[in-house]
């Protein structure tokens, strides 16, 4: 009878997320009910079959509720579910009353223990669900959302990241490669997931698990079919300096057995939920040991990846375009502006006459912008910084992994997006086996940034 209930709850919270059912408000009755449940919960009241059923009931009615209403039920778990001040003033009292006696031991246990909420215990309850683990990640992901509208919130994000952390260390996540022969439901989450170069059909799909690409991904037990993180990379004989080459469906399959290079041309985070757990850094060493074993040609892994910050930068920073562009470069490129461009007579006048995007379309003057915008990406790649850490989100995931900026890449990604982005540039990042340790030290410690020489002496020119 109980395990009907839990059955046709799970089936009710899939419709819910299926077919987009009309959700509603946390009215005064329903949140009554919620409370009760909730307690019930924070009790552990009953065995494994109530627990299912009171977390299947409060997944039900958590995923019927609209934005509202979600957000009244995470502000319910997050203010009174806490843990209980006097029980801690008293535990904190006894701690330090017995600080350098026997008991200390004990009173520190009992202080840890009063500062465990009941929060946990009811988060917890949700993983006996068969897709509980799915729905704890979605659920942050919610939270997330409502941070800002609610300073009752943080304390509750800050467990929960801290639990799902736990759960998805890097020692519970499997890797696995993904082929055309995967499910055609992961197949589906691939093209739903891509977040860097978007997978406009199944025949490209299909070319990016050809025979000379490889897609990797780690997986949750617990979530079997849903990526938490995929790379996709491509095995050739060089660096990769244009995304469009490297994705044309038409281009022929290149012979594996001549390959020398890897090149990691996508990363996708899938799950919003799991912000701040980090597992990208484990993903690119597993795959780099899975590929050296399968070719072991390979001698270079390297990226090409894309500035998605750096045309921001560089509106928000004339003063960069005077150090990038010299007096000769302007003149060049004022010979061959359209008429109606007006006169250029400072470079810092360069980011308006670039931001309709049509000059990629005119080769002469696409090549009389290059080596400035070269200039102005190795800028903003080895100087712009927020927060101490560098300006560019790609690049602080790859330097702090132990990468470094290996070569800047002129109209690599003339797609709408490349353009809107980064001028049509991108990065190969280098992944050298004998300096990544160093790399990374050097980053984490003083803020290094490894780059090639090339790299370095172009914005000394």
């Amino acid at each position: 009878m109980a395990a009907n209930i839990v059955s046709r709850s799970l089936k009710r919270v899939r419709k819910l997320l299926a077919d987009g059912a009309a959700k509603h408000r946390l009215d005064g009755r329903e949140l009554i009910k919620v409370r009760n449940l909730l307690h019930e919960c924070a009790s552990g009241a009953g065995g494994e079959v109530s627990t299912r059923r009171r977390a299947a009931r409060l997944a039900e009615t958590y995923q019927d509720l609209d934005d509202d209403g979600r957000a009244g039920f995470l502000r319910l778990i997050a203010t009174e579910f806490g843990p209980d001040p006097e029980r801690v003033e008293q535990a904190h009292a006894a701690y330090q009353a017995s600080i350098g006696e026997a008991a200390q031991w004990e009173a520190e246990s009992n202080l840890r223990q009063a500062l465990r909420s009941s929060r946990l215990r009811i988060l917890t309850q949700f993983t006996a669900l068969p897709q509980g683990v799915k729905f704890l990640v979605d659920l942050r992901a919610d939270l997330l959302r409502f941070l800002a509208r609610d300073p009752a919130l943080p304390s509750l994000d800050r467990e929960l990241e801290s639990r799902l952390s736990a759960w998805f260390d890097v020692g519970f996540l499997e890797l696995q490669r993904i082929t055309w022969d995967s499910p055609a439901v992961l197949l589906e989450r691939l093209i739903e997931y891509e977040a860097v170069h978007e997978i406009r059909s199944w025949s490209d799909l299909k070319n990016r698990l050809d025979s000379d690409r490889r897609c990797y991904a780690f997986f949750h037990p617990r979530m079997p079919l849903e990526p938490l993180i995929f790379v996709e990379v491509a095995l050739t004989d060089r660096l990769a300096d244009n995304v469009q080459t490297l994705l044309d469906e038409n281009a022929p399959v290149f012979d594996t057995e001549q390959a020398s290079t890897a090149i990691f041309y996508s990363i996708s985070n899938t799950q919003t939920g799991l912000r701040g757990v980090s597992f990208g850094n484990f993903l690119l060493k597993r795959v780099v040991d899975d590929l050296k074993r399968d070719y072991p040609r390979l001698v270079h892994f390297a990226t090409l990846s894309p500035l998605p910050s750096f045309r921001r930068w560089a509106e928000k920073t004339p003063e960069a375009w005077g150090c990038a562009f010299s007096t000769n470069d302007l003149q060049k490129i004022a010979r061959l502006l359209p008429d109606g461009s007006g006169p250029l007579t400072a470079a810092d006048q360069l980011p308006q006459l670039l931001a309709d995007g049509q000059w990629i379309e005119q080769p002469r003057l696409a090549r009389a912008l290059e080596h400035g915008l070269l200039r102005l990406a190795a800028r903003y790649l080895l100087t712009a910084s927020r927060n101490g850490r560098p300006y560019d989100p790609v690049a602080r995931f790859h330097l702090g992994n132990g990468a470094r900026v290996e070569r800047l890449n002129h109209l690599a990604d003339t797609s709408a997006r490349g353009r809107e982005q980064s001028y049509g540039l991108m990065v190969n990042y280098l992944y050298d086996p004998d300096t990544i340790e160093l790399n990374v030290e050097a980053f984490s410690t003083s803020g290094d940034i490894a780059a090639a020489a090339a790299i370095r002496r172009s914005i000394r020119d």
